[in-house]
This record gives C-alpha cells, sequence and structure tokens, in this order.
C-alpha cells in the first residue's frame, strides 16, 4: 500500500504537492469514490485511481539524459510550433517530461523522466545538485570577478548563492574568454545575468554536467537511459 499522492506523482501526472492539492480539491477518485483524506492509501495494482475523472496508467519509470541542442525548447510542447526536446523521442510512447529546462539557446545537458516524486525531488531548491556550464564571454573577467562569481552576485531577485567559477581560456584578438561557473540554485537565466551583472555578456551557454552526470559520448541530439545506479545515486545526493 502506498500513499496517493505518490502513486499519483509515480505516475507522471504532477508533482506529490501538487497531487496533495487535487485530493483535497476533490478532483482524485479511488474506485470511483472522491478521496480528500492525504493520509490515503491504496494498492496501485489493485485500486482504479483517476484525476479529473480520467484514470492514471501506472507506468513503469524511465529516465533519460538528453544532449540538448541550441535553439530547441526544453518542454513537452511550445505554442509558436517551435522543436522541442519531445522531438528526440519519437518512439517514447510514455509520458515523460523535462526535468527542469535549459533556455532555448542553451546546449548541453537536460534529464528526462516520468517519474513526478524523482523530478520534484531533484528540483526541489533545498536539494542543491550541482550543475556546472561552460560559457563563452564577451571580454576577460578580472581575478576579482570570478571571485564574485563564486561568492554570489546581486541580481533583482537577490544574492546568488555560494558556487564556483573558473576562467579557462581567453581569446585576445577575438576579446572573448571561456568561462566555467558552477551553481545549486535553478532560477530563471540565472548563469547568463550572473555573467551579465559582472560586465561580460554570454555569447554561448553550455550545461556539461549535472551533478555526477556528463554529456560523455553525446552528440547534439543525441540521448541515452539512465543507469539504475545512477537513478539511485541522485536520489542519495538529493535527499542528503
Amino acid at each position: 500500500m502506498e500513499r496517493l499522492q505518490k502513486v499519483i506523482a509515480q505516475a507522471g501526472i504532477t508533482s506529490r504537492r501538487k497531487a496533495e492539492e487535487y485530493i483535497t480539491a476533490g478532483r482524485v477518485r479511488v474506485n470511483n469514490k472522491v478521496v480528500k483524506e492525504l493520509g490515503t492509501k491504496v494498492n496501485p495494482e489493485k485500486d482504479k485511481v483517476e484525476v479529473d475523472d480520467i484514470p492514471i496508467d501506472r507506468e513503469e519509470p524511465v529516465y533519460y539524459l538528453l544532449y540538448k541542442p541550441k535553439q530547441i525548447i526544453s518542454a513537452v510542447q511550445d505554442d509558436k510550433n517551435r522543436k522541442t526536446i519531445m522531438d528526440f523521442f519519437p518512439e517514447e510512447e510514455r509520458r515523460i517530461f523535462p526535468v527542469g529546462r535549459l533556455d532555448y539557446d542553451t546546449s548541453g545537458l537536460i534529464l528526462l523522466t516520468n517519474d513526478g516524486e524523482f523530478a520534484n525531488m531533484l528540483m526541489h531548491p533545498k536539494n542543491k545538485i550541482h550543475k556546472t556550464y561552460v560559457a563563452k564571454v564577451k571580454g576577460k573577467p578580472t581575478n576579482e570577478k570570478i571571485r564574485l562569481l563564486s561568492t554570489g552576485v546581486e541580481l533583482e531577485d537577490g544574492k546568488t548563492a555560494p558556487g564556483k567559477a573558473k576562467f579557462m581560456s581567453g581569446d585576445k584578438k577575438k576579446d572573448t574568454s571561456i568561462v566555467e561557473l558552477t551553481i545549486t540554485e535553478g532560477r530563471n537565466h540565472q548563469v547568463r545575468r550572473m555573467l551579465e551583472a559582472v560586465g561580460h555578456p554570454v555569447l554561448k551557454l553550455k550545461r556539461e554536467k549535472y551533478g555526477f552526470l556528463t554529456l560523455e559520448n553525446l552528440r547534439p541530439g543525441e540521448k541515452r537511459p539512465l543507469k539504475p545506479i545512477e537513478v539511485q545515486r541522485l536520489r542519495e545526493i538529493a535527499v542528503t
């Protein structure tokens, strides 16, 4: 027996927190009866669970790592009919969705799953998973600016959490530099805004690492399923 909100989240319908809201709002039925009690437990193999009168299909959880090319929307669908990351999964019949997002013009590592609880765990602000980006920027950052990027930058929505910044290389002729930046937060356009704030606009951006995961042996547009041990390690990182 498992908690009702957990079963809904694992079916990929929504996060566990949102599932709790659905339950208390009377949007969930178990064996044709409306259930509003959050402590309700169900047998996911035997009980019929419906959300908004639609039965949930408890799917086998799947986990993917995708090397997202730039100029691709990291969403299930786009109202402007632009290409999305779902176009790289034409054979996948399960309802997968991205764990977080990458900007339209940002390439790199992104995870997809149909496990809502897993996705919510990774994205929760308290679970500070390291994400490493490599940026090509205008100009050459001074040591002081690199230090500032590491200790925290004042943005319009508050100071960023401490991270790690490193100057990688520079091109004097083109007046550009390569900077590596590791953060634990996930604010909107955060890396671009941080570098802009210290006077070095981003020309190109790529996410190379998510926790211990890398893009090794993948090219833009390629994907691979996560190994069970990788899923387990991500869960352990998220709860420590």
